[in-house]
């Protein structure tokens, strides 16, 4: 490649980037910042020089570029932009597998210039280019439309789930959710670190596993079988409701039965609610509903790692209806919630083809086999 472009790195700095500039500004992210300045003026594919994806953006005109990506510019009259945009995309692999550094992947200017390509005549190049533009132009808005309907599913439920309790009835007795739990038990969160893992020992569920209302046991860590007095607090029964507090918050669901024994990280809090008393899943469901969520957002403390204290946790008003309309609550909005689930399924089965469409449509115009009667 080193024979059909200049290639050349940036000189500015991510404090060099202001809201408002004129300019569009490349960084490593992939986010287009802005700029007082400009570096270039031209037509160019712009790289990321660092990180763990390394695609280019096409991009004609005045842009400033920081010290950490790479420009491709001034091209050879043998080679198309677009072909050349394409043909990177196609061997998205290549550049990670070339990289260097422990931590940070970084590029070298000679990764560039090494990189080997085939290319056919100018005229075949622009074909190609064209073909893959309309393809991945009618992709894009299948993906777009695909996505907005993804949204439309979970606020469609969002909204239903808000609605019925927004909407309780005047017989819903409110009183703190520390008065819901079985005693002699508490609300409180568990001791385990992260980093305590013991593969064949107990499992042990963090804020990755606890999602919005449902677990996920996929990637489930293990600590030490042999726990001590402090972890036997949240030892699990089955039932009991669990609340991301710390880090990643919003994730709240009830604890399966085949989770009896299991414990869970300092992260997590456990809300042992009387099942004789409070269905758990109706328990959830009101504290994964926006009210609430709004509601542990304004009590949440920390700037770098947020969190709720379980005082404040214990503390959370909560709204009960007898024990039949919480189960009639529940069967609705587990119907609800189980239509949605299928649309969202269909949507990203649906992104998940269109992604697999794109690389195969580059695998054909890079292996010969985009004819042009296709």
């Amino acid at each position: 490649m080193g024979t059909l472009c200049s290639i050349s790195s940036g000189e500015s700095d991510t404090k060099d980037a202001i809201p408002d500039g004129p300019f569009a500004f490349f960084d490593r992210s992939k986010t287009v910042k802005r700029s007082g300045r400009f570096l270039y003026d031209c037509e160019a594919l712009i790289i990321p020089g660092e990180g763990k994806e390394f695609l280019p953006r096409h991009f004609r005109g005045k842009f400033d570029l920081h010290q950490r990506a790479y420009a491709l510019f001034d091209f050879s009259p043998d080679i198309d932009v677009r072909f050349l945009f394409y043909f990177l995309h196609y061997r998205a692999d290549y550049f990670p597998s070339v990289a260097v550094g422990a931590t940070v992947k970084s590029l070298r200017r000679r990764h560039f210039e090494q990189l080997p390509i085939a290319f056919p005549s100018i005229t075949e190049q622009k074909r190609i280019a064209r073909m893959l533009d309309n393809a991945f132009d009618g992709i894009a808005t299948a993906k777009a439309n695909s996505e907005r309907n993804l949204k439309n599913a979970n606020a469609l439920f969002d909204s239903h789930l808000q609605s019925v309790f927004t909407s309780r009835g005047s017989d819903w007795k409110r009183e703190p959710l520390a008065t819901l739990c079985e005693a002699p038990r508490v609300i409180t969160y568990g001791v385990i670190k992260l980093g305590e893992e013991t593969p064949g020992g107990v499992p042990c569920l963090r804020t990755s596993n606890v999602r919005w209302l449902h677990i996920d046991t996929n990637g489930v860590k293990h600590i030490t079988s042999d726990l001590s007095k402090e972890y036997s607090r949240t030892i699990l029964k089955g039932g009991e409701v669990l609340v991301n507090v710390r880090g990643t918050l919003g994730g709240v669901a009830v604890a399966g039965p085949e989770m009896v024994g299991w414990n869970v990280s300092r992260e997590v809090a456990v809300v042992p609610i009387d099942s004789e008393r409070i269905d758990p899943r109706f328990v959830s469901y009101l504290i994964g509903s926006r009210e609430t969520q709004e509601w542990l957002g304004g009590v949440k403390k920390g700037a770098a790692y947020v969190g709720i204290n379980i005082e404040d946790l214990r503390l959370l008003p909560v709204g009960v209806p007898g024990l039949a309309e919480q189960r009639e609550i529940v069967t609705t909005l587990e119907s609800f919630q189980s239509t949605t689930t299928i649309l969202e399924g269909i949507y990203e089965r649906k992104l998940d083809a269109l992604e697999a469409l794109k690389k195969s449509l580059l695998h054909e115009a890079f292996t010969g086999q985009l004819t042009k009667a296709a």
